[in-house]
C-alpha cells in the first residue's frame, strides 16, 4: 500500500496533524503567554520598589 502513494503524502500523513495541532495552541495561548509575562514583570518591578 506504501508503494502506491507519494512520498510526499506518507510524511504529510505522519506529521500534518502534530504540526497542525502545535501551530493551533501557540496561536491561541500567545496572549495567555504575553499576559504572564506582564504579570511577572509587573511583581519583579513589585518587589523590587519594596525593598528600597
Amino acid at each position: 500500500m506504501n508503494d502506491q502513494l507519494p512520498e510526499w503524502a506518507i510524511i504529510v500523513g505522519n506529521y500534518g496533524f502534530p504540526i497542525v495541532l502545535a501551530i493551533y495552541l501557540l496561536f491561541r495561548f500567545e496572549k495567555k503567554i504575553e499576559n504572564l509575562s506582564n504579570a511577572i514583570d509587573q511583581l519583579r518591578e513589585s518587589i523590587i520598589s519594596k525593598k528600597k
